[in-house]
């Protein structure tokens, strides 16, 4: 089958008559019928019956389907890098992909900075997770990534940004004040205490959990969540002690919660990431300047 007849097949499958399609790809009707024809001819078997004034997909159509939904999605991703390469051209826009974590108090300290360096510079975010980022930054749909994490992806360069203290953040009332006055809490001091756990997927999320494994304190793991800022927004209801990274825990409203390091002391790194692919220009340069030197004031 050709491109057009993977579109055209898609475009039927999706809207179950010849004049939806024709509309949905803006070809016309004879169009469309004139393909779906010769597609069937190079197949050698039909792929839609008319039922009802509707097509209706026959089990080969049915069975060609899932393998015609990734051909069409690789063929947007092409349209999208494209896309991303010519808009790259413009070097008055900085495209920025972060975890949410950082996109909270770090990254907007960092751009109030550069902003007054770069008045001029259009400025895109993407809050998004860490595997998301990757993938962004492969289809040059970024210029740059922030994340909690180390990457190891051989097409994407990586810089060290800081390491990040892992913090407990309690709600005010939940511990005695004897535990507080330590300065530090261990697992051992949420023994029995209701805990806001992370996704075990996720990067900090599973260094929690190792570092849960070896212990051996009994946490009372009251709620599972995927984002850190979900955990302290937990935290700031009352519902368990949520043990998120510096960064997170600078969102902390400390009327209604004590933030304390982890003990002992746990890090997660923070790191720049862009293509190899791509020369670092000089936006993507200050930005990630901007990010240290917040990192470093903050933490």
């Amino acid at each position: 089958m050709r491109l057009r007849h993977i579109e055209v097949f898609n475009a039927v499958m999706h809207t179950g008559s010849v004049s939806a399609a024709a509309r949905l790809i803006n070809i016309s009707q004879p169009a469309v019928s004139r393909t779906l024809q010769h597609a069937e001819l190079q197949l050698g078997f039909a792929l839609f019956q008319r039922s009802k004034g509707r097509l209706a997909p026959t089990s080969e159509a049915l069975a060609l389907l899932p393998h015609m939904e990734k051909l069409f999605a690789q063929l947007e991703e092409v349209q999208r890098l494209a896309d991303s390469l010519r808009k790259g051209r413009d070097s008055d826009e900085l495209r920025i992909a972060s975890v949410l974590a950082l996109s909270h108090e770090v990254l907007p300290r960092a751009l109030a900075q550069f902003k007054q360096k770069h008045p001029h510079v259009s400025v895109s975010l993407q809050s998004l997770h860490s595997p998301q980022i990757v993938s962004a930054l492969m289809m040059q749909e970024a210029d740059v990534g922030f994340v909690l994490s180390n990457v190891q992806q051989a097409s994407l360069q990586q810089e060290s940004l800081a390491r990040v203290p892992m913090v407990c953040v309690v709600p005010k009332g939940m511990l005695p004040p004897f535990k507080l006055r330590a300065g530090s809490l261990s697992l051992d001091d949420l023994t029995g205490v209701p805990t806001i756990s992370l996704d075990a997927q996720d990067p900090i999320g599973m260094l929690l959990s190792q570092l849960t494994r070896e212990s051996s304190a009994g946490l009372d793991h009251f709620v599972t969540v995927q984002t850190y800022h979900t955990a302290l927004a937990m935290a700031h209801h009352g519902l368990g002690v949520a043990m998120v990274d510096g960064c997170t825990a600078l969102s902390a409203d400390h009327s209604k919660v004590d933030v304390l390091p982890l003990a002992p002391g746990l890090q997660v790194p923070v790191n720049a990431i862009r293509a190899v692919s791509q020369p670092q220009s000089l936006l993507v340069k200050a930005i990630t300047r901007e990010m240290q030197k917040v990192l470093a004031a903050q933490l």
